[in-house]
């Protein structure tokens, strides 16, 4: 299934229609829910790249209201996922994985995480690429961040069956919808973490 849902994310026709549509839905939850830190993702294997709406909200964050943006690092294979402030214009280095991370090592705990979809349902559960790390950063953050998930339409699943490790995201953003989980409710932001 997961190979699936990668070929389709990979060759799915219109991208940069679906990409604008994804990019205003995101760019309103990010108004909505009023997170202080969004921690989020370098874009990989067809990923929506959502480095463009960050740097927007980040660049109209009022004088006094505090906004901070940060990509999540591997520091161990199975150890929580560390985030690292990200600026538009943040050195960068090869991080695990060959995926890209801020040279500078200036952590940040987000109260706000968009979590990349290989697949996802209705309900907020999520198909990853199956090394569990936003699973074990879910559970080891205290407080939890507010999440959101996101995908394209064509990702999504009827059915994904929940292991006792999984944790349904509290919302879906789409380039066409937004699901959001009934029992979901925003969270208080608070101030993120140095």
């Amino acid at each position: 299934m997961r190979k699936a849902l990668l070929d389709t994310r990979t060759t799915l026709a219109g991208r940069a229609a679906r990409d604008a549509a994804l990019a205003a839905r995101l760019a309103d939850e990010l108004t909505r829910r009023a997170p202080r830190c969004v921690g989020f993702y370098w874009p990989i294997q067809g990923e929506f790249d959502a480095r463009e709406v960050i740097a927007a909200w980040l660049a109209q964050a009022s004088p006094k209201g505090l906004r901070l943006a940060a990509l999540p690092v591997v520091t161990a294979p199975a150890a929580p996922l560390v985030f690292h402030r990200w600026t538009p214009d943040a050195r960068m280095t090869e991080g695990r994985y060959r995926i890209p991370v801020p040279l500078e090592a200036d952590v940040l705990v987000p109260d706000l995480l968009l979590i990349p979809c290989v697949g996802f349902t209705r309900d907020g559960l999520r198909l990853g690429y199956g090394g569990g790390f936003y699973d074990r950063t879910l559970h080891s953050m205290s407080p939890a961040p507010q999440t959101l998930g996101i995908a394209y339409d064509a990702l999504e699943i009827d059915g994904l069956t929940a292991e006792a490790h999984d944790l349904a995201l509290d919302v879906i953003v789409t380039e066409s919808t937004t699901f959001a989980r009934a029992d979901a409710n925003p969270r208080e932001s608070g101030p993120p973490s140095p």
